[in-house]
């Protein structure tokens, strides 16, 4: 290996890693940004929250690699140009395809390492934090009771406080609604004040109350509607405790494998089983459809020819039915007859055409079933390739802005990767609408931007100034030159003249 190619993998690696993380970071927060309001009031302890951001952050690194490749390409290529270290390098005769020879080749390793882990890992990482999320989601907030309103997090009851020390917990003028008999308003506990624990397993709520009154309407059985009198008990006391067990505050994790049967579950060789099975059982449907279908249209025809006959004049039948003229056959029938043929006509047909509706629902719900799989399995290429992609885009950029740092490469970074998403985006949702094929959009994000790539490297090659923003400031000073000159120095002449 040549001096030069250590040189910039050197230069390379080092901001590849820096904007790694820092794209894997953005991605993270974004998560905990869409997802604050299912994790916040859960009194999820530190090792919870660790996995969870664990396992979502390896889901989270076949997207952030492409992007801290394009990147760190910018980067890099763009400080080369900026300390003229392009420039030296081209003088001594290296074209710019062997400058980035060493990096290709790193990245075609890169790409490689990308596909076995979201081939390996992420199917594993994706199960982990959907069960995760999914168990976080049905554990109930924790009892955190405000002044003021009305409290229905505890299971069948009602609380409300009028104020809270935040000292020692103390709550003042407790009003509770009992409704475990599930008859309403029945139960109601005043108290001066209050204090409220947890029991020791966290299974129970202990409520100790103290100086209130119980009123509970006693239930009346068999009593005409009109004879009721209501009868109630009151109960003073000075100090009540309540004890309420408490289900589904505490976090109960799911067994391994609850969305095992979700395409992002899968790996190549378990999506390609998956859609070979659908596609059999999908042809076999439809084959079971057209036969069913035959029998139907033939049982007439078989049936109207008698059993004593012998094959050959059951061919000669089936071919005289089959060789009848509707039109004469219409034409011999009565008027009565004729209203009576079309009307069960309209009717077969109306009957046949919801039947054919039904079906075609039904096997369009079958394709699009097998497109997600299909859409998976493309997706672990794109996203592999997209480090390529990337980079043939990421590296000319650099040599031809000559601008080094994190500002500029990272706004061309984004711009590019909010491109490639948007086209990736709607690549897929056309796959899963059967608009086009799966090849065609799944795989339109990286044979769109492929070729600019494959452009802006040619243009870097030949020392292009696409980019160049002086290019562009000298070529409007030069129209605005010219527009001077035709206007306000040719009415000069002319006024001039005029005078003369």
């Amino acid at each position: 290996m040549k001096k030069i190619d250590v040189f910039l993998l050197k230069s390379f690696i080092g901001p590849l890693i820096f904007t790694f993380f820092i794209v894997l970071i953005i991605l993270i927060l974004q998560f905990l940004w869409m997802y604050v309001d299912e994790l916040a009031g859960k009194g999820l302890d530190f090792k919870v929250l660790s996995e969870l951001l664990y396992h979502f952050s390896l889901t989270f690194v076949p997207t952030a690699l492409p992007l801290g490749i394009l990147l760190a390409s910018l980067m890099t290529f763009g400080n080369m140009g900026e300390f003229s270290e392009l420039s030296a390098l081209k003088s001594s005769g290296i074209p710019l395809q062997r400058i980035m020879l060493p990096l290709i080749i790193l990245i075609g390793f890169i790409a490689i390492i990308s596909f076995f882990f979201s081939n390996n890992v992420l199917p594993y990482s994706t199960d982990k934090a959907r069960t995760l999320l999914w168990d976080i989601r049905r554990k109930k907030p924790d009892i955190n009771i405000q002044a003021g309103t009305f409290y229905n997090g505890v299971p069948d009851f009602s609380i409300k406080i009028t104020t809270k020390d935040p000292v020692n917990n103390r709550l003042d003028n407790l009003i509770i609604y009992d409704h475990r008999e599930r008859r309403g308003n029945y139960s109601v506990i005043l108290a001066d004040s209050g204090y409220m624990r947890l029991t020791r397993d966290e299974t129970g709520l202990i409520m100790t109350l103290y100086n209130g009154h119980g009123y509970t309407e006693m239930e009346e059985k068999n009593v005409n509607v009109n004879l009721r009198k209501y009868p109630s008990r009151i109960d003073n006391f000075k100090e009540q405790q309540i004890v309420i067990p408490l289900t589904g505050f505490d976090l109960q994790r799911s067994e391994e494998g609850l969305f095992k049967s979700s395409a992002a579950m899968l790996n190549i060789s378990q999506l390609s089983f998956t859609i070979d099975s659908l596609n059999r059982k999908y042809n076999e449907k439809l084959n079971n459809q057209f036969k069913d279908f035959k029998n139907i249209k033939l049982y007439v025809v078989r049936n109207s020819i008698p059993n004593n006959t012998n094959q050959t004049e059951k061919t000669d039948s089936l071919n005289k039915i089959r060789k009848f003229d509707p039109k004469a056959l219409f034409d011999s029938l009565t008027v009565m007859e004729k209203r009576t043929v079309l009307a069960k006509a309209i009717e077969n047909l109306k009957e046949s055409t919801s039947i054919l509706v039904e079906k075609n629902d039904s096997q369009r719900y079958e394709i699009k079933a097998i497109k997600r799989y299909e859409v998976e399995w493309n997706k672990k290429l794109t996203m592999s390739f997209a480090c390529l992609v990337f980079f043939f885009i990421g590296a000319p950029l650099g040599a031809i802005i000559r601008k080094g740092g994190l500002g500029t490469p990272a706004v061309i970074s984004i711009f590019f990767f909010v491109i490639y998403y948007v086209i990736s985006i709607s690549g897929q949702k056309l796959v899963e609408e059967l608009a086009v094929g799966t090849f065609a959009g799944m795989w339109a994000a990286s044979y769109i931007l492929l070729p600019i790539g494959i452009f802006l490297t040619y243009k870097a090659t030949t020392d292009s100034v696409i980019l160049n923003i002086e290019t562009y400031l000298m070529f409007f000073k030069k129209v605005k030159d010219f527009v001077y000159r035709i206007f306000i120095n040719g009415s000069g002449r002319k006024s001039a003249s005029d005078l003369k």
